[in-house]
């Protein structure tokens, strides 16, 4: 008789999916039913948690998969951005974190980009959001243009960590929040996420670069995606797809709930439906005037509204 288990999805490739559970890993198919499930979405992802069946030669069968308590994701490449065509595509299921790494020199820091992977992050509603700053060797002492560049994002709530992968500087606090959690780690090229990596813990950032290797390669690579065990406890994805995310299903109108510093604001407004961009009697552009919100940052919600209002089709 098959033997049911419980497990994390810990590696999907082409229609495989590897699940770790308390008897070891065993790399399973989805069972006839749930193959045959018509879907928009990635019906099985890295971190869910699923029930399976282990056969007689060791290997399995996903039954059922737990109910998401969130999910990050993106428009699907391939699908049209704004039409009935788009797909899902689920990067992480129920991450506990997300880490986005940029460099505070040698590429200066985009917070506009920062600002995108914000709202994908505060849409699928990640508990814990952390701003990761390398490469702070290179500044010296002299840290007050990196500090003002960031201290916005403080200010409203985020975690900000500096950190220096060639001297160690912060690294201990890093492999700290990274234990025992199922984290997003993720950050645009040239950063030194890899040399990062290496030194929270020796040969990560070979294996981290195993999985993108494979995930970019081209379109008609097979894709696969995975969450690495850190020795201290917790899983770490690697999301290269991540840096340019289309966020799935965030409609203009909802924009504003996912800027955390404008999101208090909005039901202060005159007009239920204001748009924040030229409304008479708007809180949101009241608060900027007296700089309770950041000129930039509502530069950054006024150009994603206008993307996703040229996008969207109601």
């Amino acid at each position: 008789m098959a033997e049911q288990q419980h497990g994390l999805v810990i590696r999907t490739q082409s229609g495989f999916f590897t699940v770790d559970t308390p008897q070891g890993t065993v790399v399973c198919q989805l069972r006839g039913k749930l193959k045959e499930a018509y879907s928009d979405t990635d019906l099985v992802a890295i971190g869910d948690r699923v029930t399976l069946e282990v056969q007689s030669d060791g290997t399995g069968a996903i039954l059922a998969v737990d109910e998401r308590e969130r999910v990050l994701s993106r428009v699907a490449p391939s699908s049209a951005v704004g039409t009935s065509a788009e797909r899902e595509q689920v990067i992480i299921a129920n991450p506990d974190q997300a880490v986005f790494v940029f460099a505070a020199a040698e590429p200066s820091p985009h917070v506009r980009m920062l600002d995108r992977f914000l709202v994908a992050a505060e849409k699928a509603s990640i508990p814990e959001i952390r701003i990761c700053v390398n490469k702070i060797d290179l500044l010296g002492d002299d840290r007050a243009e990196i500090e003002a560049i960031f201290a916005p994002y403080v200010q409203i709530g985020y975690s900000v960590l500096t950190v220096s992968a060639y001297t160690g500087e912060g690294v201990a606090a890093l492999r700290g929040v990274l234990e025992g959690k199922i984290s997003v780690f993720t950050g645009s090229s040239g950063v030194g996420k890899t040399s990062l990596l290496n030194a929270i813990e020796p040969d990560l950032g070979r294996r981290v670069n195993a999985v993108s290797r494979a995930t970019t390669k081209g379109r008609h690579t097979t894709r696969y995606s995975e969450l690495i065990p850190l020795s201290a406890g917790g899983y770490l994805a690697d999301t290269p797809g991540i840096r340019a995310i289309a966020p799935w299903d965030v409609e203009p109108d909802e924009l504003d709930g996912y800027f955390i510093e404008i999101a208090p604001y909005v039901s202060q407004c005159r007009f239920q439906d204001c748009t924040h961009t030229h409304e008479p009697g708007c809180a949101v552009i009241a608060a900027v005037d007296r700089g309770e919100i950041t000129e930039a940052r509502f530069d950054s919600y006024l150009r994603l509204r206008e993307e996703l209002e040229e996008q969207y089709v109601y």
